[in-house]
């Protein structure tokens, strides 16, 4: 389980003044607490890490929209691996890496998903008008209409999956979108921390996670009902810090920063038949190192050439003096394309931590990053610094950033919707006004049939569509809302798609092959 912007000190276990979650923090009392647990700064790069047990910049994921967070469909997921040894997989929440094959969730692994698309509810990938009450979502790659607030859908059909599979071994991801904005919930969740004084925006934040612990609440009495509490494995963290400034627990920053505010999350797992009680484990960890321990967890093998940046916690889980090399974990984040060296970046060594790669921080006798030692300790702030240039030049050969493929055209999606969460460029953009492109793969040469959707157009105008050597123009008349292609033949192979519309930016494009040219 893994809520989304849900910070630190979010919890009742973490000393939170306002707020109650016992459920949640009954995991981490009943099972195990990594105390120095570690995220990158914002959702997708942490999402793309714990998929696949590496640096997110080799993943082809570096930011969160506008085409930067899409992962190359041959990574190998630990949703691979674990169906490869006889697991059923199920997500039900927020994917993020991905909405177009081959990069959705039921194309990296995942057997069963119900998930929201882009990077949650309301945002450019959602079908117009989409909130967090009876949301459309989708099933297996299929729109469906649901009923009920989308939390409380997740957590329903997660546990509908984990009773049909009860007898085999599943893996089950919920990746909640709450309490991400726009914050929507109900005003029975609202009302209580309205009470206790909170401003409307932090009630509603505390509110959308008190139904998370609800939620959580529920899981854990099916998993007894089902009578399997003993033998399954429960993981609870969040994906970044909080989303704005409130409790969090003493440290410095929020969502979008290094500081440890904004890196340092919850990590609390519980498995009643291996793991005692009340186990606290200090030791540095992170999002790269889950997917290495529930590979071995379930006894699969990490393929021989896959380069995995994490390692396994359970020398960890099995006695906190297990054997634990030394070593440095690196975070960073911003807007662009291509990331820059040292540029809102971290290096962590469990103890000493360059921040932007001249802050350096004693988190042993300074937890709150206030007091910089750099120019008191230049040794230390030098080995950080080259540690990370070390890093950030191996994650950049990876892929050289090359950005990933919507195929077009391929059995596995036809149609494919490409919306503004995917389109790059420098005028790409998600308000009324941008323009950008697609980095396609037509695997099919043939006729296709081109809807170029839009907000109902004041004026009568032209859309423009490219694609490597082909361009077509089509006229939109007066308060149209689409204007529909048909039968532009596309040869096969790479290329950058556009529609540029005259009086404004596009919504969405519908590619659907039609048949041979």
């Amino acid at each position: 389980m893994m809520t989304d912007d849900q910070g630190y000190g979010d919890l009742s276990l973490h000393g939170n003044p306002h707020i109650e979650t016992p459920n949640i923090d009954s995991i981490g009392k009943d099972g195990v607490q990594f105390t120095q647990f570690h995220v990158n700064p914002v959702c997708s790069p942490t999402r793309a890490s714990l998929m696949t047990g590496r640096y997110y910049y080799r993943t082809g994921v570096v930011d969160t929209f506008l085409g930067r967070s899409m992962m190359h469909n041959d990574e190998t997921t630990v949703a691979e691996l674990l169906s490869g040894v006889g697991y059923k997989t199920g997500l039900f929440g927020k994917w993020h890496l991905g909405d177009c094959y081959p990069l959705r969730s039921i194309d990296q692994g995942f057997q069963e998903s119900l998930n929201c698309t882009g990077g949650g509810l309301t945002q450019p990938s959602d079908p117009p008008g989409n909130t967090y009450f009876d949301p459309m979502l989708r099933h297996n790659g299929k729109w469906e209409k649901h009923k009920g607030y989308c939390t409380d859908i997740f957590f329903g059909a997660a546990m509908q999956f984990i009773e049909a599979n009860r007898a085999r071994p599943f893996f089950t991801y919920i990746p909640t979108n709450a309490p991400h904005d726009p914050l929507q919930i109900s005003d029975e969740y609202v009302q209580p921390f309205v009470k206790k004084g909170l401003a409307e925006r932090e009630a509603k934040i505390y509110g959308m996670v008190k139904n998370v612990d609800d939620n959580v609440g529920r899981l854990l009495k099916k998993l007894r009902e089902l009578q399997i509490e003993q033998d399954t494995i429960l993981i609870f963290l969040t994906d970044n810090g909080p989303q704005s400034p409130r409790y969090n627990a003493g440290m410095r920053g929020h969502k979008t920063t290094t500081y440890e505010g904004g890196i340092r999350v919850p990590f609390l797992m519980k498995w009643p038949r291996r793991l005692q009680a009340g186990t606290k484990i200090g030791r540095l960890a992170a999002h790269i190192d889950v997917m290495p321990t529930l590979v071995e967890i379930a006894g699969a093998k990490l393929p021989r050439d896959l380069k995995i940046d994490g390692r396994s916690l359970n020398p960890l889980l099995a006695g906190e003096r297990a054997e634990w090399k030394p070593r440095t974990l690196f975070f960073q984040w911003h807007r662009g394309d291509r990331p820059e060296p040292h540029r809102n970046s971290a290096a962590h060594d469990g103890r000493w931590k360059l921040v932007n790669g001249k802050e350096l921080y004693d988190l042993q006798s300074d937890p709150g990053e206030q007091k910089d030692l750099a120019v008191a300790q230049p040794d230390i702030a030098k080995r950080l610094r080259g540690e990370y240039d070390a890093w950030f030049a191996d994650v950049s050969a990876t892929r050289n950033y090359e950005p990933p493929k919507i195929f077009l055209g391929a059995e596995q999606e036809n149609p494919v919707t490409l919306t503004r969460q995917d389109w790059r460029g420098p005028s790409a953009s998600w308000d009324g006004k941008g323009n950008g492109h697609w980095e396609v793969d037509v695997r099919r040469a043939g006729k296709y049939d081109i809807t170029v959707r839009m907000a109902k157009t004041a004026a009568a105008g032209k859309v423009e569509f490219k694609l490597a050597a082909v361009s077509q123009t089509a006229e939109v008349p007066a308060a149209a809302e689409s204007v529909v292609m048909r039968g532009v033949t596309l040869p096969k192979g790479p290329g950058q798609l556009s529609a540029v519309l005259e009086a404004g930016g596009v919504r969405y494009v519908d590619v659907e092959r039609t048949g041979n040219a």
